[in-house]
């Protein structure tokens, strides 16, 4: 049994797995410019890029660091997530080019897109996200109201799509969040753990951040639907343009009216929310547009 990570070195990056696999494959996808390694989610992340195109490679199968479960249940789970990119299809979307098994696990290759992680907690682990210029957050928080709420537009578009394609967006949050500061836009990222509907609570507290889960998230037997991504929606309205947890109007930077949408959306008693996030958005954009 392996106690000690083994450091592996590619051609620009290096990093740290509990265990030995051979990576000849991904040598074979290209020169490997980046790597995101400190997730808890059991994949590990690359950048690579071959004849001038860029491509982002997620894999499963290796036993990081801060993933502490079965490797096994990491291969399943992107494996089993394949099917949504592309039924979700969506210009707000990261693009899936390809995916396939190897011996040691499972791989999936997207389209390469030049934007920051709003949660990027490797690199800008709280408090330094909120606190330090160089944060993606703290960039993002500094761009005019105008241009978050543009972003926000495409957050919420891309969710009225999830649900007429009869989807519930979980573990959805602002690590799920790209933002390109250069051209202005907007992608999502990582929809893994994303169900069609009907779908139950099945495990107490399900997978995502605490921050964005709305109550019934947190109880077993709980249906998980429309109304539960309506939740999640007004408390990414208020991480991206007000206080996060701290829903006082006081640290909103839009207006009343639309304060008093995001806080509709994030009724703790789900019957007093918008019903659908169709409803919700057509509430927020005849705000915005008034």
């Amino acid at each position: 049994m392996i106690n000690n990570p083994i450091t592996y070195n590619f051609d620009n990056v290096s990093f740290q797995l509990m265990g030995n696999l051979d990576f000849s494959w991904l040598q074979e996808l290209g020169y490997v410019f980046a790597v995101f390694d400190q997730q808890d989610s059991g994949n590990i992340c690359f950048g690579v890029e071959k004849e001038g195109q860029k491509k982002f490679v997620k894999y499963a199968g290796a036993k990081t660091v801060e993933y502490e479960g079965d490797p096994k249940e990491a291969v399943s789970r992107l494996k089993n997530a394949m099917p949504i990119y592309f039924e979700l299809k969506h210009p707000s979307l990261i693009e899936i080019e390809d995916h396939f098994e190897i011996d040691s696990g499972y791989v999936a290759v997207f389209k390469w897109f030049t934007g920051e992680c709003l949660h990027a907690h490797w690199s800008y682990p709280p408090p330094a996200k909120y606190k330090d210029p160089n944060s993606p957050f703290y960039k993002y928080k500094h761009l005019s109201v105008e241009q978050r709420l543009e972003s926000l537009d495409r957050i919420f578009n891309f969710h009225v799509f999830v649900e007429e394609k009869n989807y519930v967006a979980i573990d959805f949050y602002d690590g799920s969040i790209l933002y390109d500061f250069i051209n202005n836009e907007t992608r999502i990222c990582d929809i893994d753990f994303y169900q069609k509907k009907p779908f139950y609570n099945n495990m107490g507290r399900l997978w995502g951040s605490s921050r964005f889960m709305s109550p019934e998230e947190f109880v077993i037997g709980s249906e998980i639907d429309s109304q539960t991504n309506v939740f999640t929606m007004g408390a990414i309205a208020f991480g991206l343009l007000g206080g996060e947890l701290d829903r006082s109007f006081e640290k909103w930077e839009g207006s009343k009216e639309l304060y008093n949408v995001a806080c509709n959306a994030v009724e703790k008693d789900k019957l007093k929310r918008y019903h659908t996030v169709k409803e919700f958005y057509k509430a927020w954009n005849a705000t915005v547009n008034d």
